[in-house]
């Protein structure tokens, strides 16, 4: 038998049999998502104040988007992007409403966190991650496309990453 094939459809790597090395991107990503906060405001004054009560709409938000996916998934979670065999494909709960609710409450979140630390450098990095985890979401789709023969139907009628708009 052929050892799994390390590129998809998507042309994008594996990163390692499970996407280990998304993992570990991913990692790193969020370690500077979060550093970057502590460089301070470029913001001061009323304004500074309004951009943190502002932020903590996204912040909260993502995390508890995050959240929600993550308690939905139960035993089957895994924090590697390839789906374990005994998996069941979920498309209710917060999967009906977004593909990648945990890639996504981190997206939002990490917006939420940029205005809350009024961090232009916070605000870089958080585009950095809605790239990162669209196209860490799409090598994981290729994976979940060849699990399950219902994900294309799943994945035409919802949303990637952001709730309504992506």
């Amino acid at each position: 038998m052929a050892p799994p094939s390390t590129r998809s459809s998507t042309h994008l790597p594996s990163l390692g049999p499970h996407g280990e090395g998304w993992v570990a991107l991913q990692s790193v990503l969020l370690v500077v998502i979060f550093a970057t906060g502590w460089l301070g405001p470029v913001v001061e004054g009323p304004a500074r104040w309004v951009l943190f009560a502002i932020g903590l709409v996204p912040l909260f938000s993502g995390l508890g988007l995050f959240a929600w996916g993550f308690r939905w998934q139960g035993r089957q979670f895994t924090t590697m992007p390839r789906p374990r065999a005994s998996a069941r494909m979920l498309d209710d709960g917060p999967y009906g409403l977004i593909r990648h609710p945990m890639y996504g409450g981190i997206v939002i979140a990490s917006f939420g966190a940029a205005l809350v630390t009024a961090s232009p450098m916070t605000l870089f990095f958080a585009f950095v991650a809605l790239v990162f985890f669209s196209l860490k979401s799409r090598r994981e789709e290729a994976w979940l496309e060849e699990q399950f023969p219902d994900y294309p139907a799943y994945r035409a009628r919802t949303r990637r990453l952001i709730p309504f708009l992506y």
